[in-house]
């Protein structure tokens, strides 16, 4: 694990990247996007064993734009409404798809710049709010983007005229989006339309729910469940051999 800076149109932004562990040579590019809880070390095995599948993993903190801060516990987050709250109106606000997808531009041109990336497309993966910008990132950048998994995503269907389902057609690569069971923010009937938007498009896709909760794969989560974040990790891997070879 490496900590470096990017510099971005909204100012410098820190982030880590990972190779495998074997090293050797160029690696195709992996985008990890954080959840809504922030950049913490609990995140690091996570993009490490991504990488250790043969990929350069870039993990940007998408919350710099609030300057230095600790990311809160995710027990408080989850066992009390006010604390939550808080945390995610501060964080929505700084992190807007408009404003990350301005970053992503940074990001690929940090990337081309590697010598131990293989120049051409890559895959990205995100959780939770990080799931809803790896699809729209999909459909952001779909030159450059082979293959997008989302995992417990919320917001990804809803009636606003900006929904992230309705960029469907604009994505040309493959998308695998895994949802919890039981999560008001992807529902069951939103699952229904996501998966359907994607085949209209015709997307080649997976929209799949497991028997996990909302925030199932980081390690520090309160209802992680490991069993399921190893078959996330499965996925993760066929779909980016599928794509990214």
């Amino acid at each position: 694990m490496t900590a470096i800076s990017i510099k971005t149109d909204d100012g410098t932004c820190p982030a880590y990247t990972f190779e495998p562990a074997s090293g050797g040579g160029a690696h195709p590019a992996v985008l990890v996007f954080m959840d809504g809880v922030g950049m913490r070390p609990a995140l690091h095995p996570l993009a490490q064993r991504i990488a250790d599948q043969g990929y350069f993993v870039l993990m940007p903190d998408l919350f710099y734009r609030l300057g230095s801060y600790t990311a809160p516990d995710m027990r408080d987050l989850f066992k009390t409404p006010e604390v939550g709250k808080a945390w995610f109106g501060k964080v929505a606000a700084v992190a807007q798809p408009a404003m990350v997808m301005r970053d992503v531009a940074a990001y690929l041109a940090y990337l081309d710049a590697q010598p131990t990336v293989k120049h051409g497309k890559l895959g990205v993966t995100g959780y939770c709010m990080g799931g809803r910008l790896s699809f729209i990132a999909a459909a952001t950048f779909p030159d450059r983007i082979a293959a997008a998994g989302s995992f417990h995503p919320g917001g990804l269907v809803s009636d606003d005229p900006g929904s992230p389902h309705l960029l469907a057609s604009k994505i040309s690569g493959h998308v695998y989006v895994a949802a919890a069971t039981e999560d008001a923010n992807f529902t069951a009937a939103q699952q229904r339309t996501l998966d359907d938007a994607l085949a209209a498009a015709h997307v080649p896709h997976t929209v799949v729910e497991y028997p996990a909760k909302h925030g199932w794969v980081p390690i520090d989560s309160p209802i992680h469940d490991a069993a399921q974040a190893d078959r996330h990790f499965d996925a993760l891997k066929e779909l980016f051999a599928a794509t990214l070879g």
